[in-house]
């Protein structure tokens, strides 16, 4: 039997707002609509796609409210409909998370290791930064940014050291110490998109967000997410 586009439609919808309800932690009934304004304000993929469901809510009524009979529908949705919606119900219900698809074995190297060592790891891997420790605590990032800064302040006074700098010495030439942030490994990647947007949006750049267990400094690196890991997800 084959099963209709409005069949499927009303099944999605059900379990997308079902799993709103879950987001936004209600016990009493609210509209779909207001379900929508209240999970948009934590959640990327509701506030992203805003449009889009609140259309969503509009064909089910019209599907639902309409019906003049057990095999009439006002409206039979076009394929495309039907898995929009259908999409977006997965993505909210079983969003990717950044440690699943991001975790990895993190190379990182201490602040009195010498700029060879951070080029050697860069240049093998092909890594634009590598996060640098003192004493087990989290410094920064060396970026090849700060090492071409480094390099053009020595150069413009032609005063190029004949001692390999440490890691400290270069740091002290990037002009954006705070161009990371810590994130949490259970959240979701559409969120992690976010990061990298608001810092656009204010007018700065994030090189990277540093995945840890619950996005304590303190606590060890399980992953490092690029603007570049996430245009390959898209």
């Amino acid at each position: 039997m084959t099963v209709k586009n409005s069949e499927r439609f009303i099944a999605a919808y059900n379990r997308l707002e079902k799993t709103l309800v879950r987001k936004v932690g209600e016990s009493s009934y609210l509209p779909f609509y207001r379900l929508l304004d209240k999970a948009k304000v934590k959640n990327s993929i509701v506030r992203n796609n805003e449009e889009d469901l609140r259309e969503f809510g509009d064909l089910r009524n019209a599907i639902v409210h309409h019906r003049t009979g057990v095999d009439y529908v006002i409206a039979e949705p076009h394929d495309d409909i039907v898995e929009r919606i259908e999409e977006l119900e997965q993505k909210l219900s079983n969003p990717l998370n950044v440690g699943a698809l991001f975790g990895c074995k993190v190379h990182s190297l201490q602040a009195s290791d010498k700029l060879t060592a951070a080029l050697s790891l860069m240049h093998e891997n092909k890594f634009s930064q590598v996060p640098f420790y003192e004493d087990g605590k989290f410094l920064g990032l060396i970026t090849a940014a700060g090492i071409t800064y480094w390099l053009a302040g020595h150069s413009t006074s032609g005063d190029i050291p004949r001692e390999i700098p440490t890691l400290s010495d270069v740091y002290n030439y990037e002009k954006r110490k705070e161009s990371f942030e810590f994130v949490r490994r259970d959240l979701s990647v559409y969120e992690a998109e976010d990061y990298f947007k608001r810092a656009i949006s204010k007018g700065t750049r994030l090189e990277a967000l540093l995945i840890t267990e619950t996005a304590n400094p303190e606590e060890p690196l399980i992953g490092i997410i690029t603007p570049f890991d996430l245009l390959k997800i898209q």
